[in-house]
């Protein structure tokens, strides 16, 4: 593997920057924990995450533009519409990635007394971990067990011509 090949990967063709342009951001990533844990109202949220009113709007708007969330409209009996925000099908496939954040940071960054969840299996009750798998089902995958590897043609520098 050529580690020049990779580096000349051009930058807006990044996937890791796509994503967090979408999704890197602090409040972000817990409006999907909470949109996971079933909360959907806004009201709901902001008192959840405890952020300011102006940034959930923000951020709501954002998922939405991009088509993490969908807003749908609702009304209470005797109340205006209102909206509420949902998964997609996009946003569901963001589901490894919260975990992974969440089990990285009870790892690595631990609460006093300790997680305050855990994920488990509806199914069986068994806890629920991220990880890496290949697509011959070995799983358990680190980095040390991966490589990055270009798709397609990457441009290579250009170079100055040489003056005679």
């Amino acid at each position: 593997m050529d580690p020049d090949l990779i580096r000349r990967a051009p930058r807006d063709r990044c996937s890791v920057a796509h994503a967090l342009a979408v999704l890197g951001e602090r409040w972000t990533i817990l409006v999907l924990r909470e949109a996971f844990y079933g909360i959907r109202r806004f009201d709901e949220m902001q008192r959840a995450i405890g952020c300011a009113r102006n940034v959930l709007a923000d951020r709501l708007a954002t998922l939405v533009e991009h088509g993490v969330l969908a807003r749908v409209g609702y009304r209470d009996e005797g109340q205006r519409e209102r909206f509420e925000y949902r998964l997609t099908p996009m946003g569901f496939e963001a589901f490894p990635v919260i975990v992974a954040l969440m089990q990285w940071g009870d790892r690595w960054l631990p609460a006093p007394g300790g997680p305050p969840i855990e994920v488990v299996h509806r199914g069986c009750g068994a806890k629920v971990h991220a990880e890496l798998r290949c697509e011959q089902a070995h799983g358990a995958l680190t980095a040390r067990d991966t490589e990055p590897r270009p798709l397609g043609k990457v441009a290579a520098p250009k170079r100055k011509a040489a003056r005679s």
